[in-house]
């Protein structure tokens, strides 16, 4: 496949939407389509991504240990997305479980104490390490005064790109570790935008974000023997049904192409 057989398509979707967009698409050959792909964005939570790749390097220095066991105290409870705010407070869970449930679920509890337990200096180092370029981590999900502070998370597709090759190939992590983290992903529960047109046959490993005026996805769509990395971002949207389509109907596109191979 060629992703330039579907640029044309995907470029008059981007053209049409009302709002800020950007996308980076690269199969596992290094053919790469894009559109505005280093442009800044707000990570809403596709910063949970390089969070988790630090959370498996710390289990592999001996940092932290994925079977340790945490307690959910009560002032670490978050409200927004996850179900962990709505369990009670003695619930057993393990560091891989934290993980787990920041990304199938997109928990923000979970999120928080990973970020308590990794370090926020740790974090961004990971992300410093794994060459992004224009993503940062300044604030805890959920966190509104430190976004009137003028504090917030930033990420772009480029760099959500560069996040999900570290997951799927590469030595940044041990096989080991890229194995584990995808199998979360694979676990995805949050699946309505650039995998919610595809049909059978296909694996998506993906990671969803949105706030108020912000719809993104990315993922790992393997098809076949064929592998092709999206991101999608948009920010300053005024519906975000129409975000949700336009990001759909993008992943329809990849997936139609890839079939057709």
């Amino acid at each position: 496949m060629t992703l330039q057989t579907i640029e044309n398509d995907i470029l008059a979707l981007v053209e049409a939407f009302d709002g800020k967009i950007a996308y980076k698409l690269e199969t596992d050959l290094g053919d790469t389509i894009g559109y505005h792909e280093e442009d800044l964005f707000q990570s809403a939570s596709l910063i949970k991504i390089p969070m988790i790749i630090e959370g498996y390097r710390q289990s592999e220095r001996k940092k932290i240990y994925l079977n340790q066991p945490v307690t959910i105290p009560s002032k670490a409870v978050t409200g927004g997305s996850g179900v962990l705010h709505a369990l009670s407070n003695k619930v057993f869970l393990t560091v891989e479980d934290l993980l787990t449930l920041m990304i199938t679920v997109s928990d923000n509890t979970a999120t928080n104490m990973m970020m308590s337990l990794l370090g926020f200096e740790e974090i961004n180092r990971c992300i410093k390490d794994l060459g992004l370029k224009n993503t940062i981590l300044e604030r805890e999900m959920q966190d509104f005064k430190a976004l009137k502070e003028g504090r917030d998370n930033t990420i772009t597709a480029e760099d959500a790109i560069t996040c999900l090759k570290a997951i799927h190939t590469g030595d940044f992590l041990t096989k080991e570790s890229q194995e584990r983290i995808l199998r979360v992903f694979d676990n995805q529960q949050l699946r309505d935008k650039l995998p919610s047109l595809m049909g059978k046959g296909v694996k998506v490993a993906n990671k969803t974000g949105g706030i108020r005026g912000v719809s993104h996805d990315c993922a790992i769509i393997r098809l076949k023997s064929r592998t092709v990395y999206a991101a999608v971002l948009t920010e300053n949207i005024k519906s975000e049904e129409e975000s949700r389509q336009v990001i759909s109907k993008i992943g329809k596109l990849i997936y139609d192409d890839m079939l057709a191979e």
